[in-house]
């Protein structure tokens, strides 16, 4: 993910995000059903190349009923998330570190046994006439380092990429390469994340679906991610943030009733 002389995202990484969304060549589809695919990527493995043992997967949505805006909007709004995303334990924006991007905290229930997952992540997003692409990755924060009883996972890379098909009606694609660290065998976040993802997109559909009657009732008006004038975050400089690597987290013994032989990965 190229930068600029800061951990800022510039232009070339949203292009590149967009590309990777659209893209078929070097990616194998997993699933395809009632308008839902999921792909994963397909890694050359050649002598001296270090391929990521995560899988990079990209799920992609045709929505019918709700506009490319509202979708946008709904990823953004921090009080309806609450509404809908079941598996969130906490949830909040930290700072603002441009006009367009800003650092934020987010932790999950995780079934048992296994622990608790938390993130912090620098999010930046773009928008033009009919296209809305939003894109995060895991920075170290000064002030929220991990918990000792969280796991801190990373995102690698993950985003939104939605582009308008008419007045009501857009492509959604979700691509995620993230880490969730802990004593998960690879090949089990990587086949867990092809079964999850639909859900999850169906999970964002329907919240999509009932965002505007909710909103009309919840300061129609307030939109941050649309409007910076409104945001009141505090600024923070980006230089006090950089980018938190999965191989500097301790790999966390959630469970003794993790299976010993699942400990080694078959990915």
């Amino acid at each position: 993910m190229s930068r600029v002389s800061n951990i800022l995202p510039d232009e070339a990484v949203f292009v590149d995000f967009k590309k990777q969304c659209l893209a078929t060549d070097n990616w194998q589809n997993k699933y395809d059903n009632n308008g839902m695919q999921v792909w994963i990527e397909v890694r050359a493995v050649n002598k001296g190349n270090h391929v990521p043992k995560v899988h990079k997967m990209k799920c992609k949505m045709i929505v019918n009923d709700v506009s490319a805006a509202t979708m946008f909007d709904v990823l953004h709004d921090s009080r309806y998330r609450k509404k809908w995303d079941v598996t969130m334990q906490e949830s909040f924006d930290i700072a603002r570190l441009s006009a367009n991007a800003d650092v934020g905290y987010y932790s999950w229930r995780c079934p048992i046994p296994l622990k608790n997952r938390d993130v912090v992540t620098l999010r930046s997003w773009q928008v033009t006439d009919d296209e809305y692409i939003m894109v995060n990755f895991s920075v170290k924060h000064p002030k929220f380092p991990p918990r000792s009883n969280l796991v801190r996972a990373v995102s690698i890379q993950t985003g939104y990429y939605i582009k308008a098909t008419g007045p009501n009606s857009c492509i959604f694609t979700y691509l995620s390469q993230a880490d969730p660290k802990g004593s998960l065998p690879k090949w089990v976040v990587n086949k867990a994340s092809q079964v999850l993802a639909p859900k999850v997109m169906k999970s964002v559909h329907k919240a999509g679906q009932e965002y505007s009657n909710w909103k009309s009732q919840n300061s129609p008006d307030l939109k941050p991610w649309l409007h910076p004038e409104q945001n009141t975050l505090p600024m923070m400089d980006p230089a006090e943030l950089s980018i938190q690597r999965a191989d500097s987290l301790e790999n966390v013994d959630e469970s003794s009733k993790l299976d010993a032989n699942e400990g080694e990965d078959s990915s």
